[in-house]
């Protein structure tokens, strides 16, 4: 709620940056820890009609707030205890809408194949790319990362096994389009993907599709300090508020009796 050399050129390439309309101001967000700690720029809640960029998916962006670092460990911790196909060392983490990056740069903290962040929005991947940069130049990680500007529903997945991580980015006509470009790619690899969901909104999607398992639901806490960051980030939002924690789920892609072509 991330321009990679593998990626293939021609129609689905990614994407050129667009220009941006002009935006509404967003409202002076606190601090959030993680930034506070690491001189990294994350923090904020940006309204998604902050976020049109011209592009026909702007009516079902979501959006941006950086997920609570707590939350994401706790996920990452709860799917490695779920009997991943393979060990983490052998899988890259995608993160669908990486906004300004704190996702990837927790992700960066496991010793995953690789991180990738996949971004629609020139200005929310342009400051993506600065947190990157500073982490790998100031801290200790443990996986590469890569940022690429691009449509989700025109991302080409790595071919060895992925756990794609979405904060809510979007609403769930584009979800329909990602699990249907999920699905045709990994017809023939059942197993091979999993999916960490955090504000699963759109989870009733996964949960009546005949491809995905669901592997866990429910709330996750918050570690106290991300609390009292959530209420300070949202205290000038009407619109939201912050219970100290997430509705999460974990799937998998299992396959369906007959794969789809």
């Amino acid at each position: 709620m991330d321009a990679a050399a593998h990626q293939p050129r021609g129609p689905n390439a990614p994407r050129t940056r667009l220009a941006v309309p002009p935006r509404k101001k967003a409202i002076r967000e606190a601090v959030h820890p993680f930034d506070a700690a690491h001189g990294v720029e994350t923090s904020g809640l940006i309204p998604a009609d902050a976020l049109k960029t011209g592009h026909p998916h702007d009516e079902e962006v979501t959006a941006y707030y950086g997920v609570a670092p707590s939350i994401l460990r706790s996920l990452i911790d709860r799917w490695l205890q779920s009997g991943p196909s393979h060990s983490i060392e052998k899988v890259t983490f995608i993160d669908i809408g990486a906004g300004k990056g704190r996702g990837l740069l927790i992700a960066s903290e496991y010793p995953f194949l690789q991180v990738l962040g996949i971004e629609l929005n020139p200005t929310l991947a342009a400051l993506a790319q600065k947190n990157m940069q500073h982490w790998t130049a100031t801290q200790e990680y443990l996986s590469p990362v890569t940022l690429i500007e691009q449509d989700a529903i025109e991302f080409y997945f790595p071919a060895g096994p992925c756990l794609l991580f979405l904060f809510h980015p979007f609403e769930c006509l584009v979800m329909r389009k990602l699990m249907r470009r999920i699905e045709t790619q990994f017809a023939k690899r059942p197993g091979t993907v999993d999916l960490i969901y955090v504000n699963s909104e759109c989870r009733a999607l996964f949960d009546g599709h005949p491809a995905f398992t669901r592997l866990f639901f429910g709330p996750v806490a918050m570690s106290p300090e991300d609390h009292v960051a959530d209420l300070a980030a949202i205290a000038q939002q009407e619109q939201y508020g912050s219970t100290g924690d997430e509705e999460c789920a974990i799937y998998r892609y299992t396959g369906r009796a007959k794969p789809v072509d």
